[in-house]
């Protein structure tokens, strides 16, 4: 048997969880997991994974699904799971992130393959290498930033990379890559946002005071860290301990949270609502 993911959104109504089971049954599929949403805006939403008698090229799939999904307007994917979601990663200078997906990645908790490994620094090569991933300096200034950006692209364009997430990448992409790599880029920040916004968020929080310690992982969007969120977490600080305690406690979370929202997002969990996201963990 093969298994597959049908994941879809669509103007709810009556019968759409019936026409997609009548789908798979005639289709000899068996449901493993399913899960389902609709909103207050009324609008459906839905994650199924299922069983295939016999193995099948997901465009089959798609093309016998197809009168389904014209009838009830759905914007809709089927995935064969087979197939491990290609992901490039990229980083500058903190690499407590980059350590832990790649760890993840090594002892199969991430069903991923990564194959490049993008940095504006040389800090990371020799990581890179140890695991064996293709490791491509691409330094950032005003004057070559265009020229970088459109590179990177070419080495998504050249990997076939699905995801791009930026594991601690500290650039600000242009609203142009932005467009390009809607929807299949992730980045991760500490949940500081607004408040501390700037250089040395976490000796900000420590001046200030605060209780909790946060991350947040969202998809990259040209509105700067606030794209459409994915995943969050917090972890309580108190008054003895300094700020340096204070970003140990919070590279922990940020390694957590993204990597939560990275394994969601290639396990096809995750459906764009708006500047929302349902999250079908």
């Amino acid at each position: 048997m093969q298994r597959y993911i049908l994941r879809l959104s669509c103007p709810d109504r009556r019968g759409i969880v019936a026409a997609v089971g009548s789908f798979l049954l005639e289709h000899r599929c068996n449901i493993v997991e399913s899960a389902q949403f609709g909103d207050q805006a009324q609008r459906f939403f839905m994650r199924v994974c299922f069983d295939g008698e016999q193995a099948q090229p997901v465009e089959a799939l798609q093309a016998a699904f197809a009168p389904i999904a014209e009838k009830f307007a759905m914007q809709w994917s089927f995935y064969d799971l087979a197939r491990k979601q290609r992901v490039v990663l990229m980083v500058s200078r903190f690499g407590h992130c980059l350590n832990d997906l790649l760890y993840r990645y090594r002892i199969g908790a991430l069903a991923i393959e990564i194959p490049a490994i993008v940095s504006n620094h040389r800090d990371f090569y020799r990581l890179c290498a140890a695991n064996d991933i293709p490791f491509h300096y691409l330094p950032v200034n005003p004057e070559n930033k265009q020229r970088q950006e459109q590179q990177l692209l070419d080495i998504v364009d050249e990997t076939q990379a699905d995801l791009v997430v930026l594991a601690r990448y500290m650039q600000i992409l242009s609203p142009a890559l932005c467009q390009q790599l809607e929807g299949r880029a992730i980045n991760i920040h500490h949940s500081f946002l607004p408040s501390f916004q700037g250089a040395r968020p976490y000796q900000q929080a420590h001046d200030r005071g605060v209780k909790l310690i946060g991350a947040t992982a969202h998809y990259v969007t040209e509105d700067l860290d606030e794209g459409p969120i994915i995943e969050q977490d917090v972890a309580r600080v108190d008054h003895a301990m300094s700020a340096d305690d204070c970003a140990a406690v919070g590279r922990d979370v940020e390694c957590a949270v993204l990597a939560r929202a990275v394994k969601w997002h290639v396990e096809h969990r995750i459906l764009l609502n708006g500047n929302r996201t349902v999250v079908f963990r």
